[in-house]
C-alpha cells in the first residue's frame, strides 16, 4: 500500500508541476492546438450554411424507346458539366465557404420499375436539357418530387430494413476501370450494354423493396492529373523518387562505410558503375502487360476527371425484405466494371452496413442511420474516387434498344415539331 501511496503522490506532483509550466506558457502552446478544431468546427459551419442556401432540383430522364447509340453522347452531359469548375479566392472559401458545385447521377429501383435521374442546382437545369436534348432529342426530362421522402426517414425500423455502403476503388483513382469500349463482341463487333445486368437486377425487385444508386459528381481542377497522376505514370515507368527520411540516409550511410571497409581488408575497393533503371528504354525494362497498362492510365488521365462520391442503399419492408437479391446480385452486377490489372469496384468497409465484436446492434443502426442521412443530402462525406468523362458514361448512361428490361420506363411515342407549313390564323 505504501508503494501504491508513493506512486500516486509522485503522478499529482507530476500533474501538478505540468499544471504550473503551463500557466505560464497557454497562451503560445494552446492556439495551435485548438487551431486546426476550429478550422473543422468553422469550415463545417460555413460550408453547411453554403450548402443550404443553394435551390435544388430533381429532374427525371425517360430515354427514347428506340436508341441505338453508344453511350459515348452521354459524355456530352460531363463535359459541359466541367465548364462549371472554378477557382475560389480566400475569403470566398474561409468566409463564405464556397466549393465546387456538384451533381448527382442517380438510378432507382421502385418495386421493379428503373427510374433514371439527375439532382442539381437549379441554375444548372438548362445546362442539364441542353445537354440531353442535343444528344438524344427525344428524351423526356421531368421535374419530380424527391423518392427518398416516399420512405421514413429514420432506417431500420419496425416495418423498414436496409443494407448499404460506400462505393471505393481498389487501387490508384488513375487506373481506369472497364469502360464502354471494351464491351465490344469479337465476332459480329456489337456493343454489349454494360448495364444490362445491372438494370435487369434492379427490375427483379418484388413488393416493397427499392434499390438506390449514386454518383455524386464535381469536377476535378484543371491541374489533378498532372500532379496525382503524375505520381503514378512516374511510378509504373520506374521513376518513382524515394523520399528517405534523415534516420534512413543515416542508416545507409553507416552501412556503406563499415561495408567498404570490410571490402577494402581483403581485396582492393571497386566502385560499381550503377545503371539507373530509367536510362534504358521503356520497351526494353516494361513487360507487354506494364505497356499496357501504362497506356490505359495515361489514356484515361488525358480525360476529364471528376471527383466522385459513390452510394448505394438497398431498402425494403421487412416481410419481402432479400438481402440475397438486393445486395449480392448488386455488386456481382457491377462487378462487370473490374479489370484486375487495372481498377475495380469494392464497397468501403467504413460505410457498409456491418458491425462486430462490441455493442453491434448499435453500432450496426448508427452506420445505418448516417448512410441513409447522407444519400437523402446527395453529400460528398466519406471515400471519394476519381472519375473520367467516359468512365462516367459507362456506368451512368441511357440503355440501347437491344437491352429488354421491361421495368425501364421509356417515352413511348416519338417527339417532333409542328410542320414548317402550318396556317397561322
Amino acid at each position: 500500500m505504501d508503494i501504491i501511496s508513493a506512486a500516486i503522490t509522485e503522478i499529482l506532483l507530476d500533474l501538478k508541476t505540468a499544471s504550473q509550466a503551463m500557466s505560464y506558457v497557454w497562451f503560445i502552446a494552446l492556439p495551435p492546438l485548438l487551431f486546426f478544431l476550429f478550422e473543422l468546427l468553422w469550415m463545417y459551419h460555413i460550408q453547411g450554411a453554403f450548402w443550404a442556401s443553394a435551390d435544388w432540383v430533381l429532374l427525371e430522364l425517360i430515354p427514347p424507346k428506340n436508341i441505338e447509340k453508344s453511350p459515348k453522347p452521354m459524355e456530352a452531359l460531363f463535359v459541359t458539366f466541367a465548364g462549371v469548375e472554378k477557382g475560389f479566392d480566400i475569403a470566398e472559401e474561409y468566409i463564405s465557404g464556397m466549393f465546387a458545385d456538384y451533381m448527382s447521377l442517380e438510378m432507382v429501383s421502385d418495386q421493379g420499375t428503373v427510374h433514371f435521374y439527375v439532382r442539381s442546382m437549379k441554375k444548372y437545369r438548362h445546362l442539364v436539357e441542353a445537354s440531353l436534348y442535343a444528344q438524344y432529342p427525344d428524351v423526356e426530362i421531368v421535374e419530380v418530387p424527391d423518392y427518398v421522402n416516399d420512405v421514413p426517414k429514420i432506417i431500420p425500423n419496425g416495418q423498414w430494413d436496409l443494407w448499404g455502403a460506400d462505393i471505393m476503388f481498389q487501387n490508384h483513382d488513375a487506373y481506369p476501370i472497364r469502360t464502354y469500349k471494351t464491351f465490344e463482341e469479337d465476332i459480329t463487333g456489337t456493343m454489349i450494354d454494360p448495364l444490362a445486368g445491372l438494370l435487369e437486377v434492379m427490375g427483379k425487385l418484388g413488393p416493397g423493396q427499392q434499390m438506390w444508386l449514386q454518383w455524386v459528381i464535381a469536377p476535378h481542377k484543371p491541374n489533378w492529373a498532372s500532379k496525382k497522376g503524375k505520381e503514378l505514370t512516374d511510378k509504373l515507368k520506374g521513376k518513382e523518387k524515394k523520399v528517405e527520411n534523415i534516420f534512413e540516409r543515416l542508416w545507409k550511410d553507416i552501412k556503406d562505410v563499415f561495408s567498404g571497409v570490410l571490402t577494402g581488408w581483403n581485396s582492393p575497393v571497386e566502385f560499381a558503375s550503377e545503371k539507373k533503371k530509367e536510362d534504358s528504354p521503356l520497351d526494353t525494362r516494361l513487360s507487354p502487360g506494364e505497356r499496357d497498362v501504362l497506356k490505359a492510365v495515361e489514356d484515361n488521365l488525358g480525360k476529364l476527371q471528376f471527383s466522385t462520391k459513390g452510394r448505394f442503399i438497398y431498402l425494403g419492408r421487412r416481410e419481402n425484405y432479400d438481402k440475397a437479391l438486393g445486395v449480392s446480385a448488386f455488386w456481382g452486377s457491377l462487378k462487370q466494371f473490374n479489370d484486375d490489372n487495372l481498377n475495380s469496384f469494392k464497397p468501403d468497409n467504413a460505410s457498409k452496413t456491418f458491425a462486430n465484436w462490441f455493442s453491434q446492434k448499435k453500432r450496426l443502426r448508427y452506420r445505418q442511420y448516417k448512410l441513409l442521412r447522407r444519400y437523402r443530402n446527395r453529400n460528398r462525406d466519406g471515400a471519394m474516387m476519381t472519375l473520367s468523362a467516359e468512365e462516367l458514361a459507362s456506368i451512368y448512361h441511357f440503355p440501347d434498344m437491344n437491352v429488354m428490361a421491361p421495368s425501364l420506363s421509356r417515352v413511348e411515342a416519338k417527339r417532333g415539331g409542328a410542320p414548317a407549313n402550318l396556317p397561322i390564323e
